[in-house]
């Protein structure tokens, strides 16, 4: 398990009736935007405490392929996919060159849409050895915008996955936005003018330190939250930021006091 992030935020909430005030004025406008998403990430830190992600094998290559077989599926089901390419002596970069495709979507199955993975896995394998001869560690540490280009350009990796693998895999600070990311904040009336990823993205660097074991664990906190208390149906009674969200103030009928 990593430490928690500091100082770049404060663990604890000292002041819960001045924090709730900051994010209040902050879906105003003029507010202190950058204060209340600090604020956000103190209350979740309070309920949940550290994540220590990478969720598993924190080796570079095994976290870029489980940022690849963690779309769309479950991370139960990613760490099933894993063990069967780990087992078979193909979890790097030769051995999944070597694989027939068909080989390595039956290993994948686990993880679902095994074939659409399987010839994600080719891809990257592929770029990796055209790009830096399948030196994962060259290709890491490319310059921040040469790296994410080269992911980006490779076939099924978009923004979110090849943001992963430069936080999680090269360590580098970006700010990882996925759906639970998008949930959270548009129900605290905290997002972007505009609905791109970048847009999303730069919500959250421009007014946060750059700081890679705080945007780890941000965005670890945010992945615990969306899936236990956040979801589709919330589950806002005891949330620990109901008192900041309107939202859930509205689904419980109370005041979040």
């Amino acid at each position: 398990m990593t430490a928690s992030p500091t100082p770049a935020c404060r663990s604890g909430i000292p002041n819960r009736r001045k924090s709730a005030e900051v994010l209040t004025q902050a879906t105003r406008a003029g507010g202190d935007v950058g204060r209340a998403l600090e604020d956000v990430f103190e209350r979740l830190l309070a309920r949940y405490g550290p994540q220590g992600w990478w969720p598993g094998d924190d080796r570079p290559f095994v976290v870029v392929v489980g940022a690849i077989l963690t779309q769309a599926a479950a991370w139960k089901n990613v760490e099933k996919a894993l063990r069967n390419l780990e087992r078979a002596g193909s979890l790097t970069p030769e051995g999944l060159l070597r694989l027939p495709e068909t080989e390595l979507a039956r290993l994948v199955y686990p993880a679902g849409y095994y074939n659409a993975k399987a010839r994600k896995l080719k891809a990257f394998a592929e770029m990796l050895h055209a790009r830096c001869g399948g030196r994962l560690e060259g290709l890491l540490g490319l310059p921040l915008a040469e790296l994410r280009r080269a992911l980006l350009e490779t076939h099924g990796i978009g923004p979110e996955t090849a943001d992963d693998v430069i936080l999680y895999a090269a360590g580098r600070p970006v700010f990882v936005v996925d759906a639970y990311t998008r949930r959270i904040f548009s129900r605290l009336g905290l997002r972007p003018a505009g609905h791109t990823y970048d847009a999303w993205q730069s919500f959250f660097t421009d007014r946060l330190p750059l700081d890679m074991p705080l945007f780890k664990e941000y965005h670890a906190l945010l992945v615990r939250h969306g899936k236990e208390t956040c979801r589709r149906q919330p589950l806002c009674a005891g949330c620990c930021l109901l008192e900041v969200c309107a939202t859930g103030r509205e689904v419980v009928g109370g005041t979040g006091s």
